[in-house]
């Protein structure tokens, strides 16, 4: 961890979590961060989606809503970022204080309410950035008041085609009345069909496809598990991200654990992990997977490649931990695939659904 990191992130730790996050978004807009020191141990590359990357762990949306730091978080070591939530049009989110610590039960609970700047302002960013290295994915999301909150999600993929390395459609989160029906149902493929004639127009003009995930909730139960998933392969989504944060309270136990909102970070990780097997064995293992929820260790990220996932994200414990966590997991995986005969992360994606499924 570089001087700055060591020497704020205590004092970052006794600020209240939203106003530590601004400023830590800052100082990485300012340069003040460690660089990776080097290129990734070739066995961590995984080339899925149609993209390479050079490292399977990549930041989860949440952390970057704007698109302010996405080459910072990339030169930190990450292999992808996902900037995001973004909705249409701008918005302030939920009233504050919308973001608490549960530091003895390595949890977060949030109730932001997608808090952004707006297409316009985030595609700016983006379009500055354009011809930088490094996979971005753009997350996106509808309004809050919006009246055709399908046609939000159209818009997205509209305004970012040319500037987004993916894109993944936030149908999950807990803090937007009435948002997690689009997985239910005929809304679920209704979305799904109208993403797809967006996307057939887009290709016709930029003849290039942008894969599009989407991300869903860990409070499915069985059965709609079962219907997002049957629904996914009967259509021509790339790729499902699993999963987003809960409403479950069961894990949690601290000062703010009966704070409205969706809860992230370690009590997440079993669930998350659940059912990220289920899903890769309810698709047949055809469709490429990335796993979130709870990830601290190399354990972790390996506990979701084994379930089934091609690409693990994270985002609460690097509160937690600072930027040097990024350089442990990737040790750890490399020591893992070793001990168990993996000459890649490919090799070992999915030898372990059944155990955790």
């Amino acid at each position: 961890m570089n001087r700055f990191f060591r020497t704020t992130f205590p004092l970052l730790r006794s600020l209240d979590a939203e106003t530590a996050h601004r400023l830590t978004i800052l100082a990485l807009k300012w340069g003040l961060y460690p660089r990776s020191p080097g290129r990734d141990d070739p066995r961590l590359a995984v080339d899925v989606l149609g993209l390479h990357f050079a490292n399977p762990l990549g930041l989860a949306a949440g952390f970057d809503k704007n698109g302010e730091v996405p080459d910072a978080m990339l030169a930190m070591g990450m292999g992808f970022t996902e900037i995001g939530t973004v909705t249409p049009v701008a918005q302030a989110g939920n009233p504050r204080p919308r973001l608490f610590r549960l530091p003895g039960d390595g949890a977060v609970i949030n109730r932001m309410g997608f808090n952004n700047d707006g297409l316009g302002a985030v595609r700016a960013r983006l379009t500055r950035r354009r011809d930088r290295p490094g996979i971005v994915g753009v997350n996106v999301g509808a309004n809050k008041d919006s009246a055709d909150r399908i046609g939000d999600y159209v818009s997205g993929l509209k305004a970012f085609h040319s500037l987004a390395s993916y894109f993944t459609v936030n149908i999950s989160s807990p803090n937007t009345p009435g948002l997690r029906q689009l997985q239910e149902g005929d809304e679920l493929e209704e979305l799904l069909r109208r993403i797809e004639d967006q996307r057939r127009q887009i290709e016709t003009v930029a003849r290039r496809r942008k894969p599009v995930l989407l991300k869903i909730s860990p409070d499915l139960d069985d059965d709609q598990l079962d219907h997002v998933a049957r629904t996914c392969l009967r259509s021509r989504i790339d790729g499902v991200i699993v999963a987003n944060t809960t409403l479950d309270r069961s894990q949690v136990m601290g000062l703010h654990a009966k704070e409205h909102g969706g809860v992230s970070g370690r009590p997440l990780l079993a669930r998350s992990t659940r059912m990220l097997a289920r899903f890769r064995r309810l698709t047949h293992g055809r469709m490429p997977l990335i796993g979130v929820g709870g990830v601290a260790s190399a354990d972790d990220a390996y506990a979701k490649i084994r379930a089934g996932a091609h690409l693990v994200q994270l985002y609460t414990a690097l509160a937690y931990d600072g930027p040097d966590l990024i350089g442990r997991i990737k040790d750890g995986l490399v020591v893992l695939l070793e001990r168990d005969g993996h000459r890649s992360v490919a090799d070992a994606v999915g030898t372990g659904t059944d155990e955790f499924a």
